[in-house]
């Protein structure tokens, strides 16, 4: 298992971006990104740090293994 980089949440935004996710919509100090084929939705906290368990989690809902999304970084 590759180890999870400590990143803000603008550098996961900008990375599920990559991966075809757009912003729906910002609530409070989270953001929803959606993608619509293959449908996937996830919710990303705008911090200055994510937990990595927070992180892992944004990555499973995004269909990503933790290696492409290092990649997109």
């Amino acid at each position: 298992m590759n180890k999870l980089p400590i990143i803000s949440g603008k550098e996961c935004i900008e990375a599920l971006e990559k991966a075809g996710f757009y912003i729906k919509r910002r609530e409070s100090s989270h953001i929803i990104l959606r993608r619509d084929d293959p449908f996937a939705q996830v919710v990303v906290p705008d911090h200055k740090e994510i937990d990595r368990g927070t992180l892992r989690a944004i990555i499973r809902q995004a269909g990503l293994s933790v290696a492409e999304f290092v990649e997109l970084l």
